[in-house]
């Protein structure tokens, strides 16, 4: 039976529940709803105060359904605007200070959610005795839209503001701020790596997969598609767009007029993706890439197959070379540049492979990070996984994850070595 706990941080009281070894704290606010005016505006802290209840898992950020889904297999969730919330696992609230987490989910910047049952992170708090928190951050138009009058990357500014909420309250559910890994995959990695690259208030990152081969979009090429963007959805002005129907502009994302323009742009880019605005990031932000690789701790890697999950592609020699220049050279030079400049640098590369269509591609090392085989066992990418060895796979990932969340070796030699996992 479920049992409810109580933290408090300087807003006031936090309601959650425990259930085994874990307390879970579910959709706390760390900024206001991004609605009415404050839609396409950088996120404002959160003004509530007395108590909260974090009993209940709140909403997913607005999106349309993944193109990974036939991979990955899919979700339900509800879906509000108002989803700049984070959820906190922690195996106590008390005055020990534990190792943090922070996971930042990928989705192209367009799909995803922070506390999914596909990313609990009961089972990595327990075993690691540290406490691990999944933030929501604005997603699509939303999110990542450049427009006049309007700053690009909130999307990156709302995990700026989740990363400092952690740090000025997690002691409050036992955590340690001193001690702060941010883990993200996909987009989520990609987000990292823009995070170092401004003032960062965590000591160590995990890069799982981060499309950093795919580079930033100009500001210019962003401009023209926010601009083909609002036209799409029927806006003529930013103002408008404040005003449109969410479902106007995740209708607008697949608009005949937005991927022209999205092809014209003659990258392999996403239709949302980080932005050198000047402003957020600077212009020369893939040149200052080296400089966010040495900032802190890291463990970078990626999947052997990683095209394998996108729409179209078969394994075969020119996707594993796209895969290698979207993912697993720059995840392998991230490190390298680390551990030469004196960081604590690790490599990895994940192959296991249950299935020949899919391989070991994009996404599939998730499930055995947090060890949620379970929630992803409808996921086409897993058929035909021996149980066993899916089990004992998924330990030793989360030993050496959580080995170095906690500061020590994930337990091979530092980059440029590298380990494999099958």
């Amino acid at each position: 039976m479920n049992e409810i706990v109580d933290a408090v941080i300087h807003n006031g009281l936090i309601h959650g529940i425990r259930t085994k070894d874990v307390c879970r704290f579910n959709a706390i606010p760390y900024a206001q709803a991004p609605v009415g005016a404050l839609r396409f505006e950088a996120p404002q802290k959160t003004a509530w105060s007395g108590v909260h209840d974090a009993t209940q898992p709140g909403p997913v950020a607005p999106q349309l359904p993944s193109r990974l889904r036939d991979v990955m297999g899919d979700f339900n969730a509800e879906q509000s605007e108002d989803c700049l919330h984070l959820t906190v696992w922690t195996p106590a609230i008390d005055k020990k200070r534990r190792p943090v987490v922070i996971w930042l989910h990928g989705g192209a910047w367009q799909s995803g959610a922070g506390a999914l049952d596909w990313y609990d992170g009961a089972q990595l708090a327990a075993q690691g005795d540290i406490v691990v928190v999944a933030p929501n951050y604005r997603l699509a138009a939303l999110g990542w839209l450049s427009l006049p009058g309007a700053s690009a990357n909130l999307g990156l500014l709302d995990q700026e503001m989740a990363i400092a909420w952690v740090a000025d309250n997690i002691e409050a559910f036992g955590g340690d701020p001193t001690q702060i890994t941010v883990m993200g995959q996909s987009a989520g990695g990609a987000c990292i790596a823009s995070l170092l690259s401004r003032e960062p208030r965590f000591q160590r990152a995990i890069l799982q997969s981060a499309s950093l081969g795919r580079g930033f979009r100009s500001a210019s090429e962003a401009l023209a598609l926010g601009e083909a963007f609002l036209a799409a959805a029927g806006a003529k002005s930013l103002e408008h767009a404040r005003a449109l129907p969410i479902s106007a502009l995740l209708q607008a994302q697949q608009a005949p007029e937005v991927a022209q323009v999205l092809k014209a742009e003659g990258s392999t880019r996403s239709l949302f993706c980080l932005v050198a605005d000047g402003t957020v990031l600077p212009h020369d932000i893939g040149e200052r890439m080296a400089e966010a690789a040495v900032k802190v701790d890291c463990l970078a890697g990626y999947t052997l197959n990683e095209m394998a999950a996108f729409p179209g592609m078969q394994i075969n020699e020119d996707t594993q070379a796209l895969g290698d220049q979207v993912f697993g050279s720059p995840a392998l030079q991230w490190a390298k540049l680390a551990a030469a400049a004196g960081r604590k640098a690790w490599s990895y590369r994940f192959d296991y492979a249950p299935t020949p269509r899919f391989g070991a591609c994009h996404c599939i090392e998730l499930p055995f990070v947090f060890g949620t085989l379970d929630a992803f066992a409808d996921a086409p990418m897993l058929h035909g996984s021996d149980p066993d060895h899916a089990r004992k796979l998924s330990a030793e990932l989360q030993r050496s994850w959580l080995s170095f969340i906690r500061g020590d070796t994930p337990g091979w030699d530092m980059a440029p070595g590298m380990k494999v996992f099958a």
